[in-house]
């Protein structure tokens, strides 16, 4: 992993460089390390990574603060492998933000980024985690994510991604215990690009409650598969789900597929589902052509009220 190294102002923040950690800001009540010394360090970490990893970070957060930790992991040279193994733990009762970046410094990089994380919300936590990847053309992207959120733990996850790799599977599976809830909000424009999404939330707990949001824009040369599931198992009295996912195709070379799947089996629960795949609508560049915009930056501004 690389990553450019940004000064701040004791900020929870750790960089990369060449596959090893460059430099680290932790504040009281943060704990961030390489995965591999978490492993050594911490026993209990070891019910989660199974394994012993051979990179990424593991960030431990034991008290609430206002300041957001800050994650940012690059592609620098030439055919990097990235392969990470990450772990980031929200004690009982403790609110944090987590703002990441992932993306290469430079196109034609043919960077390979592979990363498998754990994220454990527990009792009463709550996690904003925006994750912002922008790629190369020729990159290959793979993050898989687990989120176990305990009783009344609350997740707010929004992944965002304008500039898309050659290939980009993306893997997100919720597990909810009582009371808790997820928001997930998934917004990609993808560009020469073959995409596949798979997110799952897994509703256990009564009252429970999960949202998956889907927005995806396909441009020239764009193959998306979308796959969703929200499952309600029969311990999950009054829980709630729903999914909106909904696809904007722009080019005739280009495709999207969606494909929801709801499972109850409790007939007190509720799953609610919409689908849409539309296209640019001549009305609406007709009008903002006439306002001066070329065809181009019409649809550049379609686009972007689109994936809002």
């Amino acid at each position: 992993m690389v990553m450019k190294s940004v000064k701040t102002n004791k900020n929870t923040q750790f960089s990369y460089l060449d596959h090893r950690i460059q430099e680290i800001y932790s504040r009281e009540g943060v704990i961030i390390l390489p995965s591999p010394e978490a492993w050594k360090k911490y026993k209990w970490t070891r019910t989660y990574f199974k394994t012993v990893p051979r990179e990424g970070y593991f960030i431990w957060v034991t008290k609430s603060t206002n300041l957001p930790i800050l994650i940012h992991i690059a592609a620098l040279l030439p055919h990097v492998r990235q392969k990470l193994t990450n772990l980031l733990v929200v004690e009982k009762n403790i609110k944090a933000r987590t703002e990441s970046i992932c993306q290469a410094l430079a196109q034609g990089l043919r960077a390979s980024h592979l990363s498998h994380g754990i994220i454990v919300l527990k009792k009463n936590a709550q996690l904003i985690y925006h994750d912002l990847h922008q790629w190369g053309n020729y990159d290959d992207v793979q993050p898989d994510y687990e989120y176990y959120l305990g009783d009344h733990a609350h997740l707010d996850y929004v992944y965002k991604s304008n500039q898309t790799p050659a290939r980009l599977n993306i893997k997100t599976i919720v597990y909810a215990e009582k009371y808790a809830r997820a928001d997930i909000k998934v917004s990609i424009r993808s560009q020469k690009s073959h995409i596949k999404i798979l997110d799952k939330a897994l509703l256990k707990g009564k009252y429970s409650s999960a949202i998956i949001r889907l927005r995806l824009a396909a441009e020239q040369e764009s193959q998306i598969e979308a796959y969703s599931n929200l499952q309600i198992l029969k311990t999950a009295d009054n829980a709630k789900g729903h999914l909106d996912c909904q696809g904007l195709l722009i080019a005739k070379d280009s495709e999207i597929s969606l494909i929801p799947e709801l499972q109850n089996s409790n007939p007190k629960a509720l799953i609610t589902h919409e689908a849409s795949i539309g296209k640019v609508e001549g009305d609406e560049l007709n009008y903002l052509r006439t306002r001066g915009l070329t065809e181009k930056e019409a649809i550049d501004l379609i686009v972007k009220g689109f994936l809002k």
